[in-house]
């Protein structure tokens, strides 16, 4: 193969991939069969099932059991907006605290529990693994739909004990970690947000209405008062449903 030339499954799926953004093969069209692929292109089985499996992955085409491959009818992306922390004006719901978008509307589950800090959370806190920390978990949904998820983790050693522990219960529960925070004298300064990318886990996905395979947007969110974190969130969103779009004021 020569420098730059793609393999031959790659090809046959571009080509495919090409027809089905072009509208050739439009949504809930059955994808020519292996044999099928196999005679138009001049590939061999594997050449075919492996270009099958690329748009697969990519999430173009869906099996169905007994039927056959399919294009999937792909989703309009929708904006999850969001920016720096802004002082909340009233009460703020948990939805709303986790979209800038004024005329977003939503509803959430949460639950909170106790845990020891897996490894990679406490590094975020600065924390040493297995300290005790509050771990709670949002479900977010627009008109019944998952949206997003986010799980939070705060450390023990600075809210344990104190009326802010459970972050959607009791006299601050849900008004935000800024106020939370100020509520037991500890002033938020600064929110990191990272954005990447993952195939999302088959739990996620399961809550989510995604497929396996899909990939997910992960905003990986830390709260800082005088450089030290108070608290850190992963908030996942389907990125094949979603785009996030961040308002950042400039001062």
């Amino acid at each position: 193969m020569a420098f730059g030339e793609q393999p031959a499954y790659l090809r046959v799926a571009s080509d495919l991939r090409k027809k089905i953004v072009d509208g050739a093969l439009p949504p809930h069209t059955r994808l020519p069969s292996q044999a099928r692929i196999r005679e138009e292109y001049g590939v061999s089985d594997t050449v075919a099932l492996e270009a099958r499996k690329v748009l697969m992955a990519e999430g173009l085409v869906e099996g169905r059991s007994g039927s056959g491959t399919y294009v999937r009818e792909r989703p309009r992306p929708r904006r999850i907006a969001r920016s720096g922390y802004r002082p909340a004006q009233g009460p703020v719901t948990p939805f709303r605290q986790e979209q800038a978008d004024e005329g977003a509307r939503g509803t959430w589950e949460s639950g909170s529990e106790r845990e020891r800090a897996p490894a990679q959370v406490a590094a975020r806190l600065d924390i040493a693994a297995g300290d005790p920390v509050m771990r709670t978990r949002y479900v977010f949904r627009e008109g019944g739909e998952p949206v997003m998820l986010s799980t939070s983790w705060e450390p023990l050693g600075l809210t344990g004990r104190t009326p802010v522990m459970l972050p959607e219960e009791g006299p601050l529960g849900g008004c935000g970690v800024v106020e939370r925070m100020a509520a037991i004298d500890v002033v938020v300064d600064n929110v990191v947000e990272e954005v990447g990318a993952r195939p999302g886990l088959a739990e996620e996905l399961l809550a989510l209405g995604g497929v396996p395979g899909h990939v997910v947007m992960v905003v990986e969110r830390t709260f800082f008062a005088s450089g030290r974190a108070v608290e850190t969130a992963d908030v996942v969103v389907p990125a094949d449903r979603f785009r996030v779009a961040y308002h950042l004021p400039v001062r």
